[in-house]
């Protein structure tokens, strides 16, 4: 159907416009016109310098028009250069490249001038420079060592191309970039911090010259990223741009591009804001992850501070950027052509705006107006040429000259002065033909100079067409919104001017519109079985219509007749069967749906879907109410149980069809409930058990009074978007609910247990507000109410919403409670400034990372190695992110363990009946050894040590008198000295594990004083400090610490 349709009015569209084009033709060539330039080349016009220069100037007039050219401000003499040529009948320049020439010889500023004798017309000023794709200059690059986690910045500096070439980079293949690693405006490859993975041989930039297809590339960049531990966190610092504040100045209707790129570890976020105002809603992109804030088709409206503001859990830091939007020149009125005749008064006004304003210049005939051959019906008065009684002679070819530095703006205007009585170019007695109740557009094409009135009249004598009922239009034609049949006739229209008078008739018929009076109907056919549709049409008698069968609206399935009949159906043949029907004028259709089924479901054959309701009437019009009636259709064997009534909202919802209500099947009529400021139509659909019919012709239209709204926004929300800002937002009401023109919202915010009057602003028809400047994270008190032109809605309720929340300050306090040899127990007090609604905890110790999504303020850590000083790092998060660190180093030193372990050891000891029973040995062993010591001395021998240390006496050691198998005396000298502290803690407070390297040694005695993994010493404790064998230190078996100090006893 749309294709028909279509092809129609394609065809009845390009019938009017060849009539138009060859009356346009045979009224152009009969008429003087001035030249006017109708294609040029750009302004700016760069060419590749291996093909042929093509340089654009074609122009129109009568007579035709000879052309001319200027280069660099003097006559270009084309027949002198025997590369250069000028295409025949037209201004174009062809200079030849490719047999010798050198594009770079003929750079430069082209004019052309295209002249009759009516005037001359000048093109821009066309600046031809030839591409250009320079190499790179050799330099000679040192590797880059970085520091793992500082930022980087790779220079690109490509050479300056014509036009600038676009820059990527690459290593062995295309470079991923990220939040961490982009590339900037200017080329260059910023790292916000580096990773071991950046190592590479091959950073490669590349410059692609789009114009001449070409790509250099840079020598290869080296980078290698040493790794020292601990990485250090950082806050951000921007890379570029620099400083604090920088300044801006783009062109209006230009792409505003904005940039900041920050280093730091965790990587920076950036966020943007304009200071005072809002970022345009429909015109503003983040692109670059965000680093580069982009503005579409700018204005001086876009002028302004913007604030790139980076940050991290340590902190952020911000840029602003004072943003100048100026303007080149651009058009508030360009200058018309103007046809006067002899005598006649005209202005020719040319109006430009621009930042800083330009300045208006006058020339005619490509000459500036100030040295032109004097006309005196003509004065300059600045932006306008004020014309009084002008002769033929006055005619000519005026430019205006807008211009300012930032560019310029020309236009050719011509005064064309011509005596010429009224013609009319609609043909004679033309046939026009329209279906009833449809508009009628009747043609007058017309010219003449002065130029002429136009007149119409319905009948050769009838009286002047006035009123209401009419639209005239400038070009001469005759609306009739709404043709009927009295319309019909003949209607003459008159031009008449100062020189003559024309008439031309023309006659309407109007047609009835074609309806289809049966339409086809819901089918079910089994399998094999026959079924028909039929469509049957009525239409104007003297329209010839064509029906036309669809299935599934696509398919062509049969042609001309008014009936369908499908022998043999098979499951195929399911679908929906449209019968189209098409005149000359109008074209109507009518669908139903054809469903096979198998022999099981022959009861259905008898059973099928309701006929739609037909015959829908209005009565009882209200202003919130109005009845409804309708017929029902057949109910095809199966009762109908409910008809469904829909409504379409022609105003604000045109073609959308929506639940009104629903009505038993018994009842036939309804008082439907009507919403003001509603252009209402109604649908009735009947329904029984096998299914719904097809929907019923809509209802007339009825229009419902406007009136205030009558509820307010649903699901109103204040959520912040960002730390400083509280984003209201509600679900707009539907056109419906509006009640009438003028839909706004009046939306009120204040901040909720301080006490403040409501903020109000009144927004248009949208479903969001942002307040800027809010603190971080407070509850608001938010409400949005409904309003239109004829008043407020019924005053909301009010939500609780919260501003934005930002990274959370640090734990108040951290602290360490109940060490013991492998566990203790980490207690924190929640932020101060919490900013948001806490998510969880993390806490950070090597080797582990824990996040913790609790919120008690303890938590017990088990299985730590007690030899291992721990340093604790600990922050909350919220949505945003993690915020500042506390720490806390782990004070249970090794004594502290030590003295834990002995304690502990002793009591579990001191109960097993082993080691009483080994007790009472060593008891026993120590009495047998007393007694054989006492019963030698008695004899008086000398033990061989006795008389060694006899011999070499030390003065400060009081030894035992023992026999052979005694123990000497323990020393305070050397064996009481207490056990060697471990090195002491940082004045930062920051061990880790891998950091806690102060060797054991040092808490025993020389190098047997080691530990073995369960904390216990290797080697034992002796009477004299004596060197060990070495492997000696290797000894699995050495008596514990408490064993050893059980030993002294």
């Amino acid at each position: 159907m749309q294709f028909f349709l279509c092809l129609q009015k394609c065809l009845d569209s390009a019938l009017k416009i060849l009539l138009k084009s060859s009356l346009f033709v045979v009224f152009h060539n009969e008429v003087s016109q001035p030249p006017t330039i109708t294609q040029q080349s750009p302004k700016d016009y760069i060419v590749d310098p291996r093909e042929n220069i093509v340089i654009q100037c074609e122009a129109k007039g009568k007579p035709p028009p000879s052309f001319s050219w200027t280069r660099n401000g003097t006559h270009f003499d084309i027949d002198k250069d025997a590369q250069v040529t000028m295409k025949p009948n037209s201004g174009t320049l062809v200079i030849n490249i490719m047999n010798g020439g050198k594009a770079e010889a003929y750079e430069g500023v082209y004019q052309c001038t295209a002249r009759n004798e009516r005037g001359a017309a000048i093109s821009n000023n066309i600046v031809v420079r030839p591409s250009r794709s320079p190499l790179w200059t050799k330099e000679k690059l040192e590797p880059n060592h970085v520091r793992e986690g500082d930022s980087l910045v790779l220079h690109c500096r490509p050479p300056v191309g014509l036009p600038p070439p676009i820059i990527f980079w690459m290593d062995n293949g295309e470079l991923p970039q990220s939040e961490r690693v982009s590339q900037g405006l200017n080329g260059d490859l910023y790292f916000s911090n580096v990773q071991p993975e950046d190592t590479r041989e091959d950073y490669i930039c590349y410059a692609r010259f789009n114009h001449t297809q070409t790509i250099q590339q840079k020598q290869p960049i080296s980078v290698k990223v040493f790794s020292t531990k601990p990485v250090t966190e950082r806050q951000p610092v921007l890379l570029t741009p620099t400083g604090s504040t920088s300044t801006k100045v783009e062109l209006r209707g230009n792409v505003l591009l904005l940039e900041c790129i920050a280093a730091g570890l965790p990587t920076p976020v950036i966020r943007w804001i304009k200071e005072g105002g809002e970022l345009p809603a429909n015109r503003t992109f983040f692109e670059n992850f965000k680093k580069t804030l982009k503005i579409i088709d700018v204005s001086e409206a876009d002028s302004g501070n913007y604030k790139c503001i980076a940050r991290n859990a340590l902190g952020s830091v911000h840029h602003v950027i004072s943003v100048t939007v100026k303007a080149a020149p651009y058009w508030i009125t360009a200058p018309r052509n103007l046809v006067l005749s002899p005598g006649e008064d005209g202005t020719l006004i040319c109006r430009a705006n621009g930042n800083p304003k330009p300045s208006i210049s006058w020339l005619a005939n490509g000459v500036p107006i100030a040295i032109a051959p004097e006309d005196p019906s003509r004065k300059v008065d600045g932006d306008t040429i004020i014309f009084s009684h002008v002769q033929e002679r006055s005619s000519a070819v005026y430019q205006c000259n807008a211009s300012n530095e930032y560019g310029y703006l020309l236009a050719n205007a011509f005064v064309n002065v011509l005596a010429e009585p009224p013609r009319i170019l609609t043909p004679a007695n033309k046939l026009y033909q329209v279906i009833a109740d449809s508009p009628a557009l009747l043609d007058c094409a017309y010219f003449g100079s002065p130029k002429p009135e136009i007149e119409w009249f319905k009948g050769v004598k009838g009286s002047i067409l006035r009123g209401n009922e009419y639209v005239f239009h400038d070009n001469g034609t005759l609306e009739i919104p709404v043709a009927q049949k009295n319309n019909a006739g003949t209607y003459t229209c008159v031009a008449r001017n100062k020189l003559g008078k024309i008439q031309n008739e023309v006659q309407l018929e109007i047609k009835d519109p074609t309806m289809i009076i049966k339409q086809p109907e819901y089918k079910v056919i089994q399998r094999y079985g026959q079924v028909s549709f039929e469509c049957i049409i009525k239409h104007d008698s003297t329209l010839l219509p064509t029906v036309t069968w669809l299935k599934d609206n696509d398919e062509l399935f049969l042609v001309g007749k008014d009936n369908l009949t499908i022998m043999n159906v098979t499951d195929k043949d399911d679908g929906t069967y449209t019968c189209i029907v098409n005149t000359t004028l109008d074209s109507v259709s009518a669908s139903a749906v054809l469903t096979v089924v198998g022999k099981n479901a022959l009861k259905l054959l008898l059973l099928t879907r309701p006929n739609p309701p037909f015959d829908l009437e209005l009565t009882g019009q209200l202003e919130r109410s109005i009845d409804l009636s309708w017929l029902p259709g057949d109910e095809n064997n199966s009762p109908i149980t409910s008809f469904v009534i829909e409504f379409e909202d022609a105003l604000h919802e045109p073609g959308v069809w929506r639940y009104q209500t629903e009505v038993p099947g018994s009842q036939t009529t309804a008082q439907l409930k009507l919403s003001p400021y509603v252009n209402y139509s109604f649908r009735v659909i009947a329904v029984n058990r096998i299914g719904r019919s097809q929907p019923s012709e809509p209802s007339e239209q009825y229009l419902t009074k406007s009136a205030s709204p009558d509820e307010n926004p649903a699901n109103v929300q204040g959520i912040g978007s960002e730390p400083d800002n509280l984003v209201i937002t509600w679900e707009p009401l539907k056109g419906f609910q509006s009640n009438g023109p003028g839909l706004q919202y009046k939306v009120s915010w204040r901040q909720k247990d301080v006490d403040d009057e409501w903020t109000s602003v009144i927004v248009a028809n949208v479903s969001k507000y942002i307040v800027s400047g809010t603190p971080t994270f407070v509850p608001y008190e938010v409400k949005v109410q409904a309003l239109n032109d004829l008043g407020y809605a019924p005053e909301p309720s009010e939500v609780i919403g919260h501003s934005g929340e930002d990274f959370p300050s640090s734990p108040s306090f951290l602290k360490i409670t109940n060490p013991t040899l492998d566990s203790l127990t980490l207690e924190w007090g929640s932020p101060t400034h919490p900013n948001g609604v806490l998510t969880s905890y993390t806490l950070k110790f090597q080797p582990s990372k824990l996040n913790i999504n609790i919120f008690w303020g303890s938590l017990i850590l088990k299985n730590l190695n007690y030899s291992t000083r721990y340093k604790f790092y600990f922050n909350a998060q919220t949505s945003v992110g993690s915020g500042s660190q506390i720490t806390e180093e782990a004070q249970n030193t090794f004594f502290l363990l030590l003295s834990l372990a002995m304690a502990s050891r002793q009591v579990d000891i001191a109960t097993q009946g082993w080691f009483i029973g080994l007790m009472c040995a060593v008891a026993l062993l120590i009495l047998i050894l007393l007694i054989v010591c006492f019963i030698r001395r008695n004899k008086g021998g000398k033990y061989p040590v006795k008389e060694k240390e006899d011999a070499h006496a030390d003065p400060e050691i009081q030894p035992m008198k023992e026999d052979d198998g005694t123990f000497g005396e323990y020393s305070d000298a050397e064996d009481h000295k207490p056990l060697k502290k471990g090195s002491r803690t940082p004045s930062d407070r920051t061990v880790k594990k891998e950091d806690s390297d102060d060797s054991l040694v040092d808490y025993g005695e020389g190098v047997n004083g080691q530990f073995n993994e369960d904390g216990s010493f290797i080697g034992q404790y002796s009477g004299k400090k004596e060197k060990e064998p070495a492997e000696g230190n290797e000894s699995s078996e050495a008596p514990s610490p408490v064993n050893a100090m059980n030993s002294f006893v």
